[in-house]
């Protein structure tokens, strides 16, 4: 069917492709819903059971006509069950919502809806007019500066990391053999998730969590509720200038796709310089299919062009980084969650 006979057959209607951009438009008032709700914390609220609103409301310190009013529209798309009137209780998807439980995704949530990062999404064009980062242009500073200076919103900001790091964590230890690892080294580990998990998996390895002087030391509860505080080390610094040396495995998790292409390269020469002879690297990052295929990390790459000089790349985008460091590229190991690991040995 032509657009011309699409809009004459609903002439008398939306046509589906109005139906759909305006779900689209939608969007924007669904991701601040969603942040205020993360905020306020109601899927906690409501871990043991559904409550009512005047109740609600009274525990989140909100207006209760008007949180009604945002749990009932979030509810239409499934995120919380409005079971009895004005009455909501805990979906899947609500569920990803509660804070300290596998899956979480609250900080996430939270981050997105700090104002220093809603005015930067909302200055986006000057990032489409000129390649810069939106952040800067707005803040005068780059994202991690800005972080640097404001510790508590660091500290969400490592968590919301965190939280992202919890969701790939077993799909990359499901998808790729470590046990030939004595020493595995976390490029950018943040508070030590990853490093955790994977020691947890392989109880003859050590791990090193390297990460900025002011991140690494939130990795210490991590690791220790882990049970694997005893085989890790927390090793503060700048892996512009230098990393660990000695690893057997350096994985690098969600950290390449924030920086430029030449600080790409620089990392991954940086751990090529010092890395065990037969050594590998593991990128894990989202690797942006051809063409127009759907793929979540084509709209990850807008908050990376958004907020930092980096970008999410392709596969033979990757395999040029690689080349330039002096390594070479193994094998792709596409994950069901969204990144895949990108493997490479020295050249």
């Amino acid at each position: 069917m032509s657009g011309v006979e699409e809009l004459n057959e609903n002439a008398n209607g939306l046509t589906p492709s109005t139906v759909q951009m305006l779900e689209f438009h939608n969007g924007l008032s669904m991701a601040h819903i969603l942040s205020v709700i993360a905020e306020i914390g109601v899927a906690d609220q409501v871990t043991d059971g559904p409550l009512g609103v005047e109740e609600l409301a009274k525990r989140t310190g909100t207006n209760a006509d008007a949180l009604y009013r945002v749990l009932r529209a979030v509810a239409s798309k499934g995120v919380f069950a409005e079971v009895s009137p004005r009455t909501f209780g805990l979906t899947p998807l609500a569920a990803t919502l509660r804070s300290n439980v596998d899956g979480s995704m609250r900080d996430v949530f939270r981050l997105q809806g700090q104002l220093c990062m809603l005015d930067a999404y909302a200055a986006i064009g000057h990032s489409v007019r000129t390649g810069e980062p939106a952040f800067e242009h707005v803040h005068g500073t780059t994202l991690f500066s800005y972080l640097t200076a404001r510790p508590e919103l660091s500290e969400l900001f490592s968590s919301a990391m965190g939280n992202s790091a919890r969701q790939i964590q077993r799909p990359v230890i499901d998808a790729y053999d470590l046990s030939d690892v004595r020493r595995l080294i976390d490029i950018g580990g943040a508070h030590g998730h990853l490093v955790a998990a994977i020691l947890s998996r392989y109880p003859t390895m050590k791990g090193v969590v390297f990460d900025l002087p002011h991140v690494v030391p939130g990795a210490a509860g991590v690791l220790a509720k882990a049970g694997v505080a005893d085989r890790a080390e927390m090793v503060g610094g700048d892996y512009l200038r230098a990393v660990p040396a000695q690893g057997d495995a350096y994985t690098i998790s969600h950290v390449l796709h924030q920086v430029s292409d030449a600080e790409a390269v620089t990392v991954l020469t940086n751990i090529r310089k010092v890395m065990a002879p037969a050594g590998r690297v593991l990128v894990v990052d989202p690797v942006i299919p051809e063409g127009d295929l759907p793929h979540p990390g084509k709209f990850m790459d807008i908050t990376m062009l958004m907020l930092t000089q980096g970008r999410d790349r392709t596969k033979a985008e990757l395999v040029d980084l690689f080349e330039q460091a002096d390594l070479r590229h193994v094998e792709t190991v596409a994950l069901s969650a969204p990144s895949s690991i990108v493997v490479a040995m020295a050249a």
